[in-house]
């Protein structure tokens, strides 16, 4: 099987690559914007006639689509989400090759959710932020172009690779500031948020059974379980025998127990992590998903045979001997 893999040298890419690499069925070309790639295209700004002699040339089975952007302002992120996508829809229309297409959504897309609840493919979209807009209209364009074509519907990513500026990452940075000058106690802020983080190994599962299944559609991708920061936090400590206080700063002291729990539903603010001794910097719901996202799982156990392998322990550990090394 053919398969050209767009954006490979993201966070996602990077992941999707090596899980299609690992398949001896699988011959891989890899297109991007970097020198690594094995062609190098930038989507926002060439043409869909460019792209398709190369899929002409080429003649990939599946064509899977990692890049876009996380950051920058609406006119960037429509560029890099949004245009991107409009140009490879195109190009696949006019191309012979007849490719699937393998479109990798959020769960931004949704926008905020009722606290309790799980997010199902059917629920209207509402996002929150010009990144869940880009990132929508990527979505409609897929689903309107009459192409064989899914949209997997990422939730929170997490474990190995993890961007310093996710929620996770600013925690595990954090706590390495902290262990590094030795402060006995460790102020944060905002970690009432609840998120349904999945690790992007089981993404990279994911991506390679909807490139194999005859599934169209939007599918989410998440652990559907929605986990409160603190709790992450909590856990994060413990994996990387962090012994001080955890203080919240908008809330009270909370104790460290290594303990991912049960769901709750009191609303408070996400924010950026912050050092002892410095100020936090405000940071409410970046992600514009509120308070709550928990995704409904059940239609990728269904129809791509999938479900989360890794918990969010194993993840967190991860993301923890990354940090480590910058010690």
């Amino acid at each position: 099987m053919r398969v050209l893999l767009i954006g490979a040298n993201g966070y996602l890419g990077r992941f999707v690559a090596d899980r299609l690499l690992a398949d001896p069925a699988v011959q891989l070309t890899a297109l991007g914007r970097g020198d690594d790639a094995d062609v190098r295209f930038d989507l926002a700004s060439g043409s869909p006639g460019a792209l398709t002699r190369f899929l002409d040339a080429v003649h990939p089975g599946v064509v899977i689509n990692c890049a876009g952007a996380t950051r920058g302002g609406a006119r960037e992120l429509t560029r890099h989400n949004t245009v991107a996508v409009a140009t490879v829809c195109e190009a696949l229309r006019r191309s012979g090759c007849g490719a699937r297409l393998v479109q990798i959504g959020c769960g931004a897309e949704y926008g905020p959710s009722q606290p309790g609840s799980s997010t199902a493919e059917d629920a209207v979209p509402r996002p929150g932020g010009p990144y869940g807009v880009s990132k929508l209209a990527a979505t409609e364009l897929v689903l309107g172009s009459g192409l064989d074509a899914v949209v997997l519907r990422v939730f929170s990513p997490a474990g190995p690779g993890t961007p310093a500026g996710s929620p996770l990452g600013r925690l595990a940075e954090a706590m390495r500031r902290a262990m590094q000058s030795g402060d006995g106690e460790l102020k944060l802020t905002g970690l009432g948020a609840q998120r349904d983080f999945v690790d992007v190994r089981d993404v990279a599962r994911a991506v390679h059974a909807a490139s194999l299944s005859a599934a169209q559609g939007v599918i989410n991708i998440g652990s559907g379980r929605a986990v409160r920061l603190r709790d992450a936090a909590a856990v994060l400590a413990r994996v990387a025998g962090y012994g001080g206080a955890l203080h919240e700063l908008d809330g009270p002291p909370v104790p460290l127990r290594p303990s991912i729990g049960h769901p709750r539903t009191d609303p408070d603010h996400m924010t950026h992590a912050a050092h002892a001794g410095h100020a936090p910097v405000a940071y409410p719901y970046p992600d514009g998903c509120g308070s709550w996202q928990q995704a409904d799982v059940r239609t990728a156990r269904d129809r791509l045979g999938w479900r989360p392998r890794i918990n969010l322990e194993e993840s967190l550990g991860d993301i923890w001997m990354e940090a480590a090394c910058r010690i």
